[in-house]
């Protein structure tokens, strides 16, 4: 006979869980207990519940790994939720278990009560609620096995107090009796080969790769499917990594913050393939008018997505990285000649990208470019790096002047935008691949919402990376006002940058945390500060750098237009005078040195 408690730390190291992030509180202290003599789970002690969620996420998302974090019950738990939403969004395997108040007290207002199970029903793949101590071995075990398996995600389990404090039996291994849940299996057959036949027939296909080939390990397969069909590639903004950013088939990033080549081989194309995406409003731009002339093969493991925004002549339920194999089985079978076969579709495609390559405008008021900052750091650190990124201009810039060549070495919040993430899921990443180095991208927005879970990392020996991209402003939303709101810069000011107030003072902040704090406000000296920072792996490092509010994210698709209005730099969209392919072309734009990027949707609207 253990406690519901001890049952809990006991099935969490049964399940292989390693490590935890959490912060304890009166419904869960009695798990905390046998926490303290655990020997094969570590637990990481946040300063905000939502830090715990997010590095719940970055651990998952940097090593495949389903990711654990653990809160109390009222606030607790709902500073819980922000973490469970992003994670439900980006299919990030997590599980969360938070205390609940004694079970007789429940319904009745009691101090810190919530219904989380009610409150996170609707952002979950499945909440559990324990009532009784010989329960809570099956109902994490069960959590554990739904978050990981089929399309990953999120899971609750809340666990009454009184159900931690008694005792029962400990019986395992547990018997999962889960009916209502069946993930897809096995692969239809037919449909392979009906995708494979409109491959082989198709003259300017496009395989659009979305999050769920990073999600299913499938980069192999995609790369030998590319690599025997000759089509051309799309990385989204989830998919960044997922296949080689160095690969000639890869034209980087569709989307509203989409590289031209990507955009427009979307829009031009007569077939898209899809594996794992889900057509997604920043990439689509308005979807009446995305692909017009495309018919669609949508390979995904959620039988929901398919459909859901675009009709898919060739629907496709299973696993990625299954379904790719036997693509590539299927399209051989056929006999297509693996040489490129797309030559015209191709020569339009290399004319796109000599004409309209990824690059940016120098700024002109003295401070910094911040796409200059960001590649200096991608080439710098390079490509076995992790890259977790925050929302707004910075995490487009991060996506598109980063080179990615493998799967988890790009982390951001796509699907709910959230702000405040990079820390943390830094962190997080951090604690999974230990030998890694681990940058938080980060706004000066953005890091103050989570910039507290540095104390988290100095404490618990977690030497992360942060980059500031001070822009003294919510950057994302200033672009915005400046572009349709006449440059009324209403409430976006934020007072941290060149010739402010400069509160907080982020290298002042750092040292209070014990991190080396650094601030640049000068090109050269960017990469001595890149190369301090990775010298230095005692501590955090944080680095200020001071670049122009006035830098925007091109290219860009205004919300709710065609992707065909894709413009490149502001009131420059691409000419179809094929005389005059250049007209307009902003004398002071250049390309990043020595590389491009690529680049993609994002939530970019905060």
């Amino acid at each position: 006979m253990i406690t519901g408690a001890e049952a809990v730390v006991r099935t969490l190291e049964l399940l292989g869980v390693a490590d935890v992030f959490g912060l304890p509180g009166g419904a869960i202290l009695p798990v905390y207990d046998p926490l303290l003599s655990a020997e094969k789970l570590r637990h990481i002690l946040v300063r905000h519940e939502q830090g715990a969620g997010h590095a719940a996420e970055g651990y998952a998302a940097a090593s495949g790994r389903v990711g654990v974090a653990i809160a109390t019950s009222g606030p607790g738990a709902t500073n819980l939720v922000t973490a469970i939403a992003d994670a439900y969004m980006d299919s990030v395997p997590m599980l969360a278990i938070t205390g609940q108040v004694f079970s007789t007290l429940m319904g009745t207002d009691a101090f810190q009560e919530a219904d989380i199970v009610g409150i996170t029903m609707p952002i979950t793949k499945h909440s559990f609620l324990v009532k009784q101590a010989a329960d809570i071995p099956t109902a994490i075990a069960s959590a554990y096995h739904i978050a990981s398996t089929g399309r990953p995600g999120p899971v609750l389990v809340d666990i009454t107090k009184d159900a931690q404090q008694d005792t029962a039996p400990f019986v395992w291994p547990v018997k999962l009796d889960l009916p209502g849940y069946r993930p897809i299996a096995k692969v239809h057959g037919k449909q392979v080969q009906a995708a494979a036949q409109l491959l082989a027939a198709a003259k300017r296909p496009v395989l659009y790769v979305g999050g769920g080939v990073v999600r299913s390990g499938a980069s192999a397969e995609l790369l030998a499917v590319a690599d025997l069909t000759g089509a051309p590639v799309v990385t989204t903004l989830m998919a960044r990594g997922a296949f080689p950013d160095s690969h000639p088939a890869n034209l980087g990033m569709p989307g509203m913050h989409g590289t031209v080549p990507a955009v427009l081989a979307l829009q031009e194309s007569d077939l898209l393939v899809a594996v794992g995406a889900r057509f997604d409003d920043r990439v689509t731009g308005k979807v009446s008018q995305f692909a017009p002339d495309a018919k669609v093969v949508h390979i995904d493991i959620d039988p929901a997505e398919i459909g859901k925004i675009r009709t898919a002549e060739v629907p496709i339920v299973g696993d990625a990285k299954e379904v790719l194999g036997d693509l590539a089985a299927a399209f051989r079978e056929l006999g297509a000649q693996p040489a490129q076969p797309y030559g015209a579709w191709w020569e339009r495609i290399r004319s796109l990208q000599q004409q309209y390559p990824l690059g940016y405008t120098p700024t002109t008021d003295g401070l910094l470019s911040p796409q200059h900052v960001i590649t200096r750091i991608g080439e710098i650190s390079g490509p076995e790096a992790v890259y977790a990124s925050g929302v707004g201009q910075h995490q487009m810039w991060a996506a598109q002047f980063i080179k990615y060549e493998r799967p988890g070495s790009w982390l951001n919040s796509g699907g709910a935008g959230t702000m405040g993430y990079a820390v943390p899921a830094a962190m997080g990443a951090k604690v999974s691949q230990p030998d890694r180095v681990v940058w938080a991208i980060d706004g000066d927005g953005c890091f103050q919402m989570t910039n507290q879970e540095l104390a988290t990392c100095v404490i618990n020996d977690i030497p992360i990376k942060v980059a500031v991209i001070n822009n003294s402003s919510l950057g994302m939303v200033r672009q915005w006002q400046t572009l349709f709101y006449d440059g009324r810069y209403s409430n976006t000011h934020l007072n941290t940058g060149h010739g402010s107030a400069r509160v907080p003072d982020f290298v002042k902040l750092a040292d209070a945390y014990g991190a080396l704090g650094i601030r640049v406000e000068r090109e050269d000296e960017v990469d001595a500060a890149i190369e301090l920072a990775l010298a230095t792996n005692d501590r955090p490092v944080v680095i200020d750098f001071v670049v122009s509010a006035d830098a925007m994210v091109w290219p860009m698709v205004p919300q709710g237009v065609s992707n065909s209005g894709v413009q490149y730099a502001r009131d420059h969209a691409p000419s179809w005078d094929d005389e005059a392919p250049d007209a307009g072309v902003d004398p002071d734009f250049q390309l990043p040195a020595p590389q491009g990027g690529t680049e993609e949707l994002g939530s970019e609207d905060r």
